[in-house]
């Protein structure tokens, strides 16, 4: 119940963000100052942010009761909250992959919350060393996703995945500072990680939007950490009919996330597409 409180307030606080970034003059890790202030002066973006704190506590509670593989798959639902409000908002029908989106992450959530009959183990808590060069990867990936959407002219594709990518540390770094002792020190992790994935998606909210930037951010945050969880945390998957269970729910959740960060392109607006202030921001 905390994930799932967690990631509605989150997906909220990224819609609100998304229209008050957008309408900004730009924003650049160039000039870190200016683009702070500009943030933490807008009266609609500071909302949202705030909304996406309470969020954040809401999931670090959540992460201290159960692993993070059971409440990263709750919180990959979300893109299915963020998608349903965003065409609330909007006054915007959801397109064809979009409602599929929907459905699949929903039925994720329910195949989850059967599962957890079969029960939730912590694990081991893993290797720090793996733990480490995981970490690295991620990093590394995020680069070289940011110097490809550079090149290929889809710099707010590449934004979003690289905030993803850096939520996606964050979290992994939350789970592991909290199991105390000398893991405390990933909080190191815990403040790079959401410092450079909330920049970047900003930045990405003022190329295209919300639900393609959002959208994929939210895909990386949660399908890595759903990974990380067994491959490098030793969290185990309940045995038997619940165990498959558990494994369709991760695959739905997942899937559904991929449907909806490829919204489909329709020819006048889409939720994908929205009008700020009689500024029309699309898709990077």
């Amino acid at each position: 119940m905390l994930a799932l409180a967690s990631t509605t307030l989150t997906n909220v606080a990224y819609l609100r963000e998304h229209d008050a970034a957008a309408a900004l003059p730009a924003l650049s890790l160039r000039r870190p100052l200016h683009s702070v202030g500009a943030l933490l002066t807008d009266r609609s973006w500071l909302a949202g942010f705030t909304l996406e704190g309470g969020g954040f506590a809401l999931y670090v509670a959540a992460l201290a009761l159960a692993p993070l593989t059971l409440v990263q798959s709750v919180s990959a639902g979300g893109i299915g909250i963020l998608a349903f409000v965003s065409a609330r908002m909007r006054r915007l029908r959801l397109g064809r992959h979009e409602r599929a989106g929907v459905l699949v992450s929903m039925l994720g959530l329910l195949a989850l919350a059967v599962s957890l009959a079969g029960g939730s183990g912590e694990g081991a808590g893993g290797s720090t060393a793996a733990i480490l060069l995981w970490l690295a990867a991620t990093a590394g990936t995020a680069a070289i996703a940011l110097a490809l959407g550079r090149r290929l002219g889809a710099l707010a594709v590449a934004e979003g995945v690289a905030g993803g990518l850096f939520f996606s540390i964050g979290d992994i770094s939350v789970k592991v500072a909290t199991q105390g002792g000398a893991r405390a020190a990933f909080a190191i992790g815990v403040i790079g990680g959401y410092s450079l994935g909330t920049a970047f998606l900003q930045f990405g909210y003022q190329k295209g939007g919300a639900l393609t930037v959002a959208g994929l951010a939210t895909l990386l945050t949660n399908a890595l950490p759903i990974a990380a969880g067994p491959v490098v945390l030793g969290e185990p998957v309940p045995s038997g009919g619940f165990g498959g269970v558990r494994v369709v729910a991760f695959a739905a959740v997942t899937l559904g996330a991929i449907l909806l960060a490829r919204p489909e392109r329709r020819g006048v607006t889409s939720s994908a597409e929205a009008t700020i202030d009689g500024v029309s921001t699309r898709e990077g």
